[in-house]
């Protein structure tokens, strides 16, 4: 279980980031629509945080998720120096920061669907588990096509920062390959991990209950 000097230090950090991403963004509006999903999530795993704690792995894995997309937002995904820095380096032809981006958008969502399923559904360990966790991912990163689609429907040309395309006719398609290679990528890299801290938490629910239960008696 992840205690709450490290989750505080974990809040802290995000709150730094998007303070420090607000200040000037490259375009405010580009901004706010790639931060929206962190300023939706923090306040749910505040509320969360004593009810459902997760495990050590996903809070990390949220942060990274949440800097990533801070980043984005201040920058623009097409503009982020990161992404430069890569370009030059691997003689690329654009700026592959949005790449990383939603490869995360499929990395991060699999440990979080992986573990809300292994915890409030009959669903065991195994490939079932495996699959299902990958298709909720492929319908997080289709979700988010959709959300851009509608943003560029929306604001026009204001939304071009937001899309991020760089003139790939092939970016959704880009897109959602990358989110299905994080998926993939997490569920191999860290189930066992997973498994371990999953079961490290419900061993810990398991004690708090028990001494819950002795003290009532008392």
């Amino acid at each position: 279980m992840t205690d709450r000097r490290e989750l505080a230090l974990l809040l802290a950090a995000t709150l730094a980031l998007l303070l420090w991403s607000g200040i000037h963004p490259f375009d405010r509006l580009t901004w706010l629509l790639e931060v929206a999903p962190v300023l939706l999530v923090l306040p749910l795993l505040a509320a969360t945080a004593r009810r459902f704690p997760l495990t050590r792995l996903l809070y990390w894995l949220v942060f990274l998720h949440a800097a990533i997309l801070i980043v984005g937002g201040r920058y623009t995904y097409a503009q982020v120096p990161l992404g430069f820095w890569v370009s030059d380096l691997l003689e690329l032809s654009r700026n592959h920061y949005d790449r990383l981006g939603h490869f995360a958008q499929g990395f991060v969502p699999a440990i979080a669907a992986r573990e809300i399923l292994l915890r409030r559904s009959p669903l065991g360990r195994g490939g079932w588990l495996f699959f299902l966790t990958t298709c909720v991912c492929l319908a997080v990163s289709a979700l988010y096509e959709l959300v851009e689609w509608w943003a560029a429907l929306a604001g026009g040309e204001e939304a071009a920062a937001f899309l991020g395309t760089q003139g790939d006719v092939w970016d959704t398609q880009w897109d959602m390959f990358l989110a299905l290679l994080g998926a993939l990528s997490a569920q191999l890299l860290f189930g066992r991990l997973h498994d371990r801290q999953l079961d490290r938490l419900a061993a810990g629910a398991a004690e708090e209950e028990g001494e819950a239960r002795r003290g009532g008696r008392r």
